[in-house]
């Protein structure tokens, strides 16, 4: 028998997402807040992938979820409300990118960026098969790691991830032929024998 959950029974996660939704619809703030606890760590690792940075990562997910409020009732339910919010992380990320690349390079700052050398415990990272992949994916374009990671990370379909990032399937079956042959490529060359699925 599975557990009783405190808000309203036993259901399936995408019945009780499109409870919440309606609810978030109707301003309920304890219904965002439920949401928020359900989705807020996928939406976080999946903008911290793109913008390699906490700070704006935590800055992008709490955008994402105020959007989420304020849209709530234009959310039809036709994909995942999952795959509605990584939508919307999406193209935050890519606003967020395309600021940063606008700013300015500053020199000073620059010169300041002490070029360290690696540490014993790095050293045994590197030796962390795991270590090795998150290295390689750092390695690869941004359009490429994003759908690796919607793909792998996320567990997407790529009709989910065609709607999320807003380009056709083929495009998205396109970009995972050439990230999966440049994953292999850079595991080859890190020295893991096996290469990417």
């Amino acid at each position: 028998m599975r557990d009783v959950d405190p808000g309203g029974g036993a259901m399936n996660e995408k019945a009780h997402d499109a409870q919440l939704m309606a609810r978030i619809a109707a301003q309920d703030q304890a219904a965002l807040r439920g949401l928020y606890a359900r989705h807020q760590a996928r939406v976080f690792r999946f903008l911290l992938r793109l913008v390699r940075q906490e700070a704006i990562a935590e800055e992008l997910t709490n955008e994402v979820f105020l959007e989420a409020w304020r849209n709530a009732g234009t959310f039809e339910g036709k994909a995942s409300t999952a795959a509605w919010l990584l939508s919307i992380a999406h193209h935050r990320a890519v606003s967020a990118l395309r600021r940063r690349r606008e700013e300015s390079w500053n020199e000073e700052e620059a010169a300041e960026i002490a070029d360290a050398k690696d540490s014993p415990e790095v050293e045994l990272q590197k030796t962390d098969k795991a270590a090795i992949l998150r290295r390689c994916l750092e390695q690869l374009s941004p359009e490429h790691r994003e759908v690796i990671d919607l793909v792998y990370y996320h567990e997407m379909s790529i009709g989910a991830v065609s709607s999320i990032v807003g380009i056709p399937e083929s495009t998205v079956k396109t970009r995972m032929f050439y990230a999966r042959k440049r994953m292999s490529e850079l595991l080859k060359s890190a020295g893991v024998d096996r290469g990417w699925p």
